[in-house]
């Protein structure tokens, strides 16, 4: 590991310390990545010479987890009004410029960034308080450190020993060797942080296993997502937010799929228990 990579750790190891336990600084933690993250997008998008609105994108991005925070609903499906709203922002400001060529692309992509970016990574925010005090918070740590590990894991034991390609015409570095190095990291970290899970239902061992190769895998998933999508860019690195880590996305895209698997598996878990 070079210097630059392990100071970015230790920064980013500290932040996410402070944002777990404190309120403010988790939604601001979460607002900053969001913005980081929607910027590295669009600006990847627009490399490519398609017509995107990245400033629309971007407020209703930070305005999906704002309104998590604050228990906003206007409607019983929330997200819908965002959704539309930003639909008819973006179609309105396509009204009024002269080149309509890739008019559905630019709209399309657009609606997607929100999408993969803002909306998949909110769900951060609603395991955060999904239960009530350090109970929604040891959720937010067992799922970022089961995710993060994985990614440790494919990265160590990748650079090891990794020499069959997994997905070359996608990403030429990921092996075979990392992939199973990062599930079994993700198993080893999810039996570790058994105790942060709550007591009621009882999570036997095989389902903590199960757990954490289940999410470990899904962090994988969202690792390669990112990695089509900056192949299709011609792009190595999203960003350079981080020296030795590269941009906000290559910091949160193993998260994107991870953490609303792991939400909506709690919440149907915990329903019949908090409805109680």
């Amino acid at each position: 590991m070079s210097w630059n990579r392990f100071i970015s750790s230790a920064v980013c190891i500290a932040v996410v310390l402070a944002g777990i336990f404190f309120e403010t600084a988790f939604m601001l933690v979460v607002i900053g990545l969001t913005i980081g993250g929607l910027y590295e997008f669009f600006y990847m998008i627009k490399k490519k010479g398609i017509p995107i609105y990245s400033y629309i994108g971007i407020f209703i991005g930070v305005m999906i987890p704002l309104s998590i925070w604050h228990q906003f609903e206007l409607t019983k499906n929330w997200e819908l009004f965002f959704i539309t709203l930003m639909f008819l922002m973006v179609l309105l400001l396509q009204f009024t410029r002269r080149d309509n060529t890739n008019a559905i692309v630019g709209i399309s992509t657009t609606m997607f960034g929100v999408f993969y970016v803002s909306w998949l990574f909110s769900f951060l925010v609603k395991l955060r308080f999904l239960l009530p005090g350090i109970a929604g918070i040891k959720l937010v740590g067992f799922i970022l450190i089961v995710t993060k590990a994985g990614d440790i894991g494919a990265l160590l034991v990748g650079s090891w020993i990794g020499k069959n390609p997994l997905l070359p015409r996608i990403s030429p570095n990921k092996s075979i060797e990392g992939a199973a190095g990062s599930l079994v990291f993700s198993i080893a970290a999810a039996l570790i942080c058994w105790p942060f899970l709550p007591r009621e239902p009882y999570f036997a061992l095989w389902q903590v296993a199960a757990m954490g190769a289940f999410f470990g895998a899904m962090g994988q998933l969202g690792d390669l997502s990112e990695s089509l999508i900056k192949r299709d860019c011609q792009i190595k690195d999203s960003g350079k937010f981080l020296p030795g880590m590269g941009g906000v996305l290559d910091i949160i895209d193993s998260l994107l799929f991870s953490v609303p698997a792991f939400y909506l598996y709690m919440a149907a878990v915990l329903d019949p228990i908090l409805t109680i």
